[in-house]
């Protein structure tokens, strides 16, 4: 039991690290566009307009957006795992 109790928790611990680096991947798309956006000239900018200047700025949003839910989500994943692993330890002690 203690065997498979072993095997789920590594298995969890793989499914973290490659969360983690989904999280960390789409961390590095906002940081590059947050620079892109800071060497953006303050004067005159070309966006087309103010369409374009609106469109570009939802995009920088949505991706901000889906990195903080990615890390919630990751957060979240952790906590149910962590749970089950706790249950079925206290099921062990148990025995």
């Amino acid at each position: 039991m203690e065997q498979k109790i072993t095997d789920m928790i590594i298995h969890i611990s793989h499914s973290h690290g490659q969360i983690a680096r989904i999280i960390d991947a789409e961390r590095q798309v906002a940081v590059r566009i947050a620079q892109i956006i800071h060497a953006i000239p303050d004067a005159e900018p070309a966006f087309d307009g103010t369409d374009g200047l609106i469109e570009n700025t939802g995009r920088i949003n949505k991706s901000v957006v889906s990195y903080l839910n990615s890390i919630a989500d990751f957060e979240e994943a952790m906590a149910e795992n962590l749970g089950l692993v706790i249950k079925e330890l206290k099921d062990q002690d148990e025995e």
